[in-house]
């Protein structure tokens, strides 16, 4: 067992409320529980001595492991090729006839022989409250239980297991033979729970299959059948898997802390709803033809803003909790040396109470895209929205923190303004469809404002290009979404000077950049990777401006730096490693975007 294998080197699973991490040796290191943002059973990836982590490895040394998904499923396998035999771990979050029950969270890992015979070695070491809680251990015949501070573990085995006491932890030896099948089912519950049944062998099947078979039927309502469909399928489960099913609200990621560079201190946590992110999933998952769930967003989106003022004073925070609570103060874990030595260790994010104008663009625009227009059209819906646009019209224009959550002063950052832009821009088109009454003058004044104050202060002539804020010459990656909202034609004259300006300073070979820090300090030591988002992002912008060549090539090479399971962290390294939190919605949202936008373009020029 590696101490910290690559970021990259995981495959996700999940019952759709929370979600754990497996590495390619069979080691669970991340597993948060009962809701992806509660505090950890198992964070070894953060901490390999104090974090924990569940464990079932191959007991020959050198084995040949190879992990993968059984395909359009959330159902992973990795496998171990020794001398003796050939053996497999099949992980999976049960769903249950209701998706996930509410009051228990299982991991079901099954152990088997394929060929000849296999020795497991099973190690269970939980860790709760991120390592910082004790736990007792209640041991008996086929079963431990793990007693924490607020929630109990229970793990069950079936077969030809045999758990042995290992301090407060638990391990086994398990020799299976081929045709041989055994089971460790993990078990999370509340705090002074019972002890939940065993799982027969049959019960586990019958879990699997329902699983399995749920992967199957959700999968099917996506309507995308281009070019890339298992990236594309991979990436729409993997945004399944990172919503939280009871109120519809995606996570950014399912970790915290993973660094956006070794040893930096770019280390945020991501699990919870950014109101950006999850709005431009809306058009995604409409493409796709899911529309159940981005209607569920949206109606967690109406109730953030329907609940008025928030602490900032402002009518929405640019993040919460999956289930819309606002508090999310940013701490440091101390106790933890964090991945491969990169401390801090964050807890919570202090970004959400930063100022930054996009959102609201972006929520008009995820309400905008109602798959039932009289759920807007609606007195209460429109009300809501239009005194959105009523309270923006007097304060859009004041700097703000930006996109990228800097840490370095407010700023009249380009692609906020851009977004107020857009909001205005849908708010005017929905008043005269929906014949709905709206100050409609004073939006469009402010729509006409932003657009003169952008051309004529976000542009540089010099550079010939659109740039990051006002007065800067500081190129942004951001501002690819301006031909998408309308902005500007995507084959405007500025803005094929500015694709062109970003291809010679953002892009290194089609890998694509947020901002040079170096050129625009964001109050933050050290550099980053490559912004995978970025990279889509870009070539949904050269499909669209008809670059098609090089668009394609830029999304094929991008393509190869997914992980050997499809799956994309928030950035890549220098030398080609996927590094930040992982996986990351965003990222895959766009891989999504991009497929879509070049299929729809490659069959416009080939038809």
């Amino acid at each position: 067992m590696r101490r910290y294998p690559p970021i990259a080197d995981h495959g996700l699973i999940g019952d759709l409320r929370t979600a754990a991490l497996v590495t390619s040796e069979g080691v669970l290191d991340w597993f948060c529980a009962p809701r992806f943002d509660s505090p950890s059973m198992f964070a070894a990836l953060l901490d390999h001595d104090r974090g924990g982590h569940f464990a079932i490895t191959p007991q020959a040394t050198g084995a040949t492991t190879r992990q993968l998904y059984l395909a359009d499923t959330a159902v992973l396998v990795t496998r171990f090729m020794t001398n003796e035999g050939v053996g497999e771990v099949v992980d999976f979050m049960p769903l249950g006839a209701a998706e996930a029950p509410a009051d228990r969270h299982r991991i079901v890992r099954v152990m088997r022989a394929t060929r000849g015979t296999i020795g497991f070695r099973l190690a269970c070491r939980p860790r709760f409250d991120y390592g910082r809680a004790e736990h007792s251990l209640e041991l008996e015949p086929g079963v431990a239980r793990f007693g924490g501070p607020d929630s109990n573990a229970f793990l069950h085995v079936a077969g030809p297991v045999h758990l042995e006491r290992d301090g407060q932890d638990v391990r086994a030896d398990v020799v299976l033979h081929e045709g041989q099948r055994a089971a460790a089912i993990l078990t999370v519950c509340e705090s002074g729970a019972k002890s939940p049944p065993p799982l027969t062998e049959p019960g586990v099947w019958q879990e699997f299959r329902s699983t399995y078979d749920y992967w199957h039927r959700w999968l099917r309502r996506s309507r995308y059948r281009g070019r890339w469909q298992q990236m594309v399928n991979r990436s729409a489960i993997t945004l399944k898997l990172m919503t939280y099913a009871p109120t519809g609200a995606p996570v950014a990621a399912v970790t915290m802390g993973l660094p956006e560079q070794l040893g930096g201190e770019r280390n945020w946590d991501y699990r919870y709803t950014w109101v950006r992110d999850a709005s431009l999933s809306v058009k995604a998952l409409l493409d796709l033809g899911l529309d159940e769930e981005a209607d569920d967003f949206r109606r967690w989106l109406g109730v953030r803003v329907r609940a008025g003022r928030t602490a900032t004073g402002e009518p929405l925070q640019i993040m919460y909790r999956v289930d819309g609570d606002p508090h999310l103060a940013e701490e440091i874990l101390g106790h933890l040396e964090g991945y491969r030595g990169s401390a801090p260790v964050r807890l919570g994010n202090g970004a959400a109470d930063q100022l930054q104008m996009d959102i609201y663009g972006e929520v008009v625009f995820a309400l905008s895209q109602a798959h039932d227009a009289a759920q807007l059209a609606g007195y209460d819906g429109w009300h809501n929205l239009s005194a959105l646009l009523d309270w923006l019209a007097g304060t859009w224009d004041r700097p703000d923190e930006g996109i990228w959550e800097t840490r370095g002063g407010r700023k009249d950052f380009t692609y906020s303004r851009l977004m107020c832009w857009s909001a205005f821009d849908r708010g005017i088109r929905l008043a005269a469809e929906l014949a709905r009454p709206a100050d409609v003058a004073r939006w469009t004044a402010a729509r006409n404002a932003i657009f003169h104050q952008v051309m004529d202060r976000g542009y540089s002539t010099r550079r010939e290009a659109f740039v990051q804020h006002y007065g800067s010459e500081v190129l942004d990656a951001s501002l690819l979404l301006m031909p998408d909202v309308g902005f500007l034609s995507p084959k405007d004259g500025r803005w094929l000077s500015t694709l062109d300006a970003m291809d010679r300073e953002l892009v290194a070979d089609s890998l694509v950049h947020r901002y040079d820090p170096a050129a625009s300090p964001d109050g933050l030591r050290g550099d980053e990777g490559t912004f995978s988002l970025c990279s889509f992002l870009y070539v949904n912008a050269l499909a669209r401006a008809g670059r098609l060549g090089q668009a394609r090539y830029a999304f094929d090479k991008m393509l190869t730096y997914a992980n050997h399971v499809g799956l994309f962290a928030e950035e890549i390294g220098p030398t080609g490693e996927q590094l930040g939190n992982f996986p990351q919605a965003f990222t895959h949202l766009a891989l999504i975007t991009a497929a879509m936008a070049l299929d729809e373009e490659l069959d416009r020029a080939e038809g």
